[in-house]
């Protein structure tokens, strides 16, 4: 029997291991993924998966959607303790940036511009396109929603790695889509083969995250272009970059790289992470027109508001860009150094390049959490599978690995 820190079913049962077969194992599921536990919404994701026993409803609704669970936030750290759970970024916003949103105070009055435009004509300017080729939303969450709904239906197939971004089954459950899960390797990164196998006639949508969120694993620029060659060129291709900022691999995929080379390929970014905005709701897609476009079509409107807009603009000048990218820096340093204590300590901590570390605790996912809880540290646990440490404050380094010591795989709990 594997110990008990190990998982014996990755993403809970709703995931099957690959098998010795030449086609990879596939969950093809309606509801989401293996809801993840809290202590104190049991079974209950954040961003939605599981079954919702809720009370019957006065009217007619989607099954699927009656059965997604809302979204509820993890409870807040203690007073002194550390909210570890949201892979917020812990640095303070900058002086200019908190002056340039309330300079957007004056015409809360008027709506914002609905296209975000001056933010697109930056952006693009930055990644050498035109500001069409640049979608701007309330986050990369709502960018998915609006790509997934562009693309997928009834009957059609959306595929993506699992474990990956929580949010992920959820938006394909709204979209009236079907999930195709295809298992991590081993070391918890992406098997490419396994998903490009796994497309179909019925697929419509596959989707890629480097740094996978919650494990932090790369795909290698390699990888990518073999697996794009694989994808038929009218299957839709979404690569979720959150985290890119604090990749430190030369050996990743970095989509800027892939801009223009291949028609099928959109590219997510978010504001949230490195550039601490994730308050303000802002992220960015490019890719080709006509993918865009549809995904425009899908969006709420104005839902980017001017301060949005206006921080995110200010986070790119040059002088604040270089101060919030040094903050990076020590994030990452502080990642490694996290990863590090914990390796020494046993812990099996996967090649983290994102500002959080992933615990393969399997069956002792909950028990885990909670010893962490008991310390001060809030962490977001997926039961049966493992729990996410995002990288906080340099003093929250020596309590997560004070409080996990004693845990490590071969002590008893």
């Amino acid at each position: 029997m594997p110990p008990l820190w190990q998982s014996t079913s990755p993403g809970g049962q709703r995931v099957h291991r690959r098998a010795s077969t030449p086609r990879p194992p596939r969950h093809r599921c309606r509801f989401g993924a293996e809801a993840a536990s809290t202590p104190e919404h049991p079974a209950t994701p954040e961003y939605g998966g599981g079954v919702n026993a809720s009370e019957p409803t006065p009217v007619r609704l989607r099954p699927e959607i009656a059965a997604l669970p809302p979204y509820r936030q993890g409870r807040p750290a203690p007073a002194d303790g550390f909210k570890l759970s949201s892979n917020e970024n812990p640095h303070d916003p900058l002086p200019s940036v908190r002056d340039a949103v309330a300079a957007t105070a004056a015409s809360i009055n008027r709506y914002p511009d609905a296209t975000a435009l001056a933010l697109r004509e930056v952006l693009a300017e930055r990644f050498g396109v035109t500001a069409d080729e640049v979608l701007v939303g309330a986050g990369s969450v709502s960018l998915l929603a609006a790509l997934i709904q562009a693309a997928a239906g009834a009957g059609d197939e959306v595929v993506y790695s699992w474990r990956s971004f929580e949010a992920y089954p959820g938006l394909v459950t709204v979209s009236g889509a079907t999930s195709v899960q295809v298992p991590n390797r081993a070391d918890h990164g992406h098997e490419l083969d396994d998903l490009a196998a796994a497309v179909t006639d019925r697929t419509r949508v596959v989707i890629v995250c480097s740094p996978n969120n919650p494990t932090g694993v790369i795909v290698t620029a390699d990888e990518f272009d073999a697996f794009m060659a694989k994808v038929p060129s009218d299957r839709l291709v979404l690569l979720d970059e959150a985290y890119v900022e604090f990749v430190r691999d030369g050996a990743s995929v970095d989509g800027r790289a892939l801009i223009g080379r291949h028609p099928n390929l959109v590219i997510l970014r978010t504001f949230s992470k490195a550039y601490g905005l994730a308050g303000l709701r802002v992220g960015y897609a490019i890719g080709p027109v006509p993918i865009l476009d549809a995904a425009r079509a899908t969006l709420v409107p104005l839902s980017v508001t001017a301060a949005s807009t206006a921080a995110a603009i200010a986070s790119l000048e040059p002088a604040a860009e270089r101060e919030l990218l040094a903050r990076v820096d020590v994030i990452v340093e502080r990642r490694d150094r996290l990863a590090d204590a914990l390796r020494a300590d046993g812990w099996p901590i996967p090649q983290a390049q994102g500002n959080f570390l992933w615990l393969p605790t399997g069956d002792a996912t909950d028990p885990t959490a909670e010893a962490l809880w008991s310390a001060g540290v809030v962490a977001r646990p997926f039961a049966g599978d493992g729990i996410r440490v995002s990288v906080g404050e340099e003093a929250s380094v020596d309590a997560v690995v004070n409080a996990l010591k004693p845990l490590a795989p071969g002590r008893p709990l």
